[in-house]
């Protein structure tokens, strides 16, 4: 029988953590036989730790990490692979803003034989800002880096046990991890959603966070750079 392990990140999601928590476990846990549930608190200022100790106390099958300040997504998804103990793993976003039946749609395919399932975007319900922003982060990855990118990108995805293997071998500390899974080559495949605006809180993904991301993807994962 296999194992899934389903990790979320967790920063500052005092708003959405205890509904992100029973929608999965509505919609997927009471679907799948064998799973743990890792919470990885990123430097949370509110009340997050709180609400993640609660759903521990009343779920044996959910796990916490709690890092020492906010390290970043990067991070806390290498801190929630690193403890994972299933034969495959998916990461959650704790914000509501996709739905939790993709992680049956991709660990359906891991079971046919994917070993990295991507759920990608055919569409996003945000505004113009962050639309713009996004397509120009993935159009100069596919072009300075990795042309595997798909257009409109991946947030979300699934990862068997040997390209968790290989990630935990990387160790990079200032990378983007999806482009990680995408160099990695493993065979992959792919399902579909459109990305829903965020109905409840406030993102926390800042401009300065997303100018970083771009600089640390293009210097990770591009000769363009140096060449410059």
């Amino acid at each position: 029988m296999s194992k899934l392990s389903i990790i979320i990140p967790v920063y500052c999601n005092e708003d959405t953590l205890m509904c992100c928590y029973q929608d999965v476990k509505e919609r997927v846990l009471s679907k799948i036989e064998e799973y743990e549930l890792i919470l990885v608190d990123d430097g949370s200022v509110d009340h997050s730790w709180d609400i993640m100790s609660h759903i521990a106390e009343e779920d044996t099958k959910v796990k916490l990490i709690r890092l020492s300040r906010n390290f970043g997504s990067h991070a806390a998804c290498l801190a929630g692979l690193s403890l994972a103990e299933g034969d495959c793993a998916t990461i959650k976003a704790a914000d509501l803003q996709e739905e939790s039946e993709l992680i049956l749609e991709m660990y359906a395919s891991w079971k046919r034989g994917n070993q990295v399932v991507l759920a990608v975007r055919s569409d996003r319900e945000e505004g113009v800002f962050q639309k713009w922003f996004a397509n120009m982060y993935y159009w100069l990855v596919r072009k300075l880096a990795l042309k595997n990118m798909p257009p409109k990108g991946f947030d979300c995805y699934l990862i068997d046990r040997k390209v968790i293997e290989v990630l935990k071998l990387l160790d990079e500390r200032n990378s983007a991890i999806t482009l990680q899974i995408l160099l990695a080559g493993f065979r992959t495949d792919f399902v579909y959603y459109v990305r829903k605006a965020r109905e409840v809180g406030t993102s926390k993904w800042t401009l300065a966070k997303k100018v970083k991301l771009v600089v640390d993807s293009l210097v990770s994962f591009s000769f363009a750079p140096i060449r410059f």
